[in-house]
């Protein structure tokens, strides 16, 4: 019989603490990502964080859900993404992930969000009816450097064989590569690069609307739900470690020293995304430093969904990619959220809006 358990704050915290969650034949969260759930300073201490499905006494499914809120007009509107949904194939075909679902629309009133979800699970949305998708967000990807022992063995995995050709491939591409990016120097102007928000940082961005504060930026920062690692937890099925993850808030300032961009970035594996950006000018100069920041520490690849630092970086030319494609990222709201809403609101979702800073 399939009963279902949800874990706010507190419970979360004891189930964490006392080792109960490594009881399975999978884990429905890690430690870590469990902390930070905890430390939200968005999630309030009844809020649902985790609900687990049970087939009797076996786990048989989980899903995540991450706290957010909107202030409209002054008053907060909360609400919360759904970050993770599983379930075991041991347990398929009893509508284990509709009842998790369900559950879930039970907890947050139906106010519920959702991005960067598999096809799968797209499917099994779209299938129950329950949620639209909203205007998307456009973006592209720029690539750096080739990884050709990477990319060519994951697509065709009769290649694999081949490593060893696509490495040395790999070498005197990118090796070509680097010479040309020789010439790329250190600006000239003034630019700071911090491990987290600081109170000039926090004043200049306070003027800029958006869905996160420097409180809770640095709690991203201070709370990651990856940890640098070569080994990976075989058990959970989510992202929980990289060989490096790193957060870099970066501060860029006029010729009259005075700070005119903030962004939050974070570079997982070489993979580079720019969270979020704040800027009063026509981010020229930041473009100029992440020319130089990319080329530095060696960036495979950037994406942005930031659609006018997009068109600057390609109006400049000055930008070391070696190719770049077109990129969409889509959303998807619960019907009765959109129609708890405003008429015509907008949500005006940064890059590293819903779960997308964390991951």
């Amino acid at each position: 019989m399939i009963h279902l358990k949800t874990f706010n704050k507190k419970q979360l915290g004891e189930f964490v603490s006392s080792g109960d969650f490594k009881k399975y034949d999978f884990l429905p969260i890690t430690a870590h990502r469990a902390q930070s759930h905890i430390n939200n300073p968005k999630a309030n201490d009844d809020q649902t964080l985790l609900i687990l499905a049970f087939d009797d006494d076996h786990l048989a499914g989980y899903i995540g859900c991450f706290p957010d809120h909107f202030i409209i007009d002054g008053k907060v509107f909360n609400y919360g993404w759904l970050s993770t949904l599983y379930v075991s194939s041991n347990f398929r075909g009893k509508r284990i992930a509709q009842s998790l679902l369900q559950k879930a629309f039970e907890e947050y009133h139906e106010n519920l969000a959702l991005t960067e979800f598999t096809k799968e699970a797209e499917g099994l949305y779209n299938k129950m009816g329950t949620f639209e998708y909203i205007q998307p967000k456009m973006g592209k990807r720029y690539y750096f450097r080739t990884d050709l022992a990477t990319i060519i063995p994951s697509k065709k995995p009769k290649t694999k064989a081949l490593q060893p050709i696509f490495r040395w491939g790999d070498f005197v591409l990118n090796s070509c590569i680097s010479v040309r990016n020789a010439f790329i120097r250190k600006p000239s102007f003034k630019f700071e690069i911090l491990d987290s928000i600081d109170h000039e940082s926090a004043n200049f961005i306070s003027k800029f609307h958006s869905n996160r504060n420097a409180e809770e930026l640095n709690w991203a920062i201070e709370n990651p739900w990856v940890l640098e690692s070569k080994s990976k937890e075989e058990k959970y099925l989510f992202s929980s470690f990289a060989e490096s993850f790193n957060y870099f808030w970066i501060k860029i300032y006029d010729h009259k020293n005075t700070l005119e961009t903030c962004a939050l970035l974070f570079v997982r594996d070489g993979h580079l995304k720019i969270s979020y950006l704040f800027s009063t000018s026509d981010s020229e100069r930041f473009i100029t430093f992440l020319s130089y920041f990319i080329v530095k520490n060696k960036i495979n690849y950037l994406t942005s969904y930031q659609t006018e630092f997009n068109k600057k970086a390609e109006s400049m030319n000055i930008f070391p990619s070696i190719h770049q494609r077109n990129m969409e990222r889509r959303y998807m709201l619960h019907k009765q959220f959109i129609k708890n809403l405003p008429q015509d609101f907008d949500p005006l979702f940064q890059d590293g809006d819903g779960d997308c800073v964390m991951t």
